[in-house]
């Protein structure tokens, strides 16, 4: 299997989660909950509590993500592809789903926070492997 298909399946929930994000704030403009003027520079007027959840869960996609996608990428041009990288990389797009459902749902901090945790491991591992098998080319 390719490394680059839990990469792909990544940049997808990354998508959604801003498709959804637009598509609420457009909601929330049209229904008058937020002041159009509010999104010029993001200050000035309140924001719905709802829509800046999102908004901070889709910046989140732009934070440790990045690293997901940079060591899938070294693994690929690299040539490595074992079952352990697969595994990890996989791995760590589950628990990146996971972190999406607890963050878009209750947001119950601690549980996101604990999800959040494991795939910072599992994406340390990830990088330790890749970084061995590099080491050993």
């Amino acid at each position: 299997m390719n490394v680059l298909y839990p990469v792909f399946a990544m940049m997808s929930l990354t998508l959604f989660c801003m498709m959804r994000l637009g598509h609420l704030r457009y909601l929330a403009v049209k229904r008058g909950e937020v002041d159009p003027r509010f999104f010029s520079l993001y200050r000035g007027y309140e924001e719905p509590e709802k829509l800046a959840v999102y908004s901070r869960h889709v910046i989140n996609h732009f934070e440790a993500p990045v690293l997901f996608y940079v060591i899938c990428l070294t693994a690929q041009f690299s040539g490595q592809s074992g079952n352990a990288i697969i595994g990890l990389a996989w791995a760590y797009v589950g628990l990146r789903f996971l972190h999406s459902y607890v963050h878009l749902s209750r947001n119950v901090v601690i549980v996101r926070f604990r999800v959040f945790i494991v795939s910072m491991l599992i994406l340390a591992g990830l990088w330790a492997v890749v970084l061995t098998g590099l080491m050993r080319q």
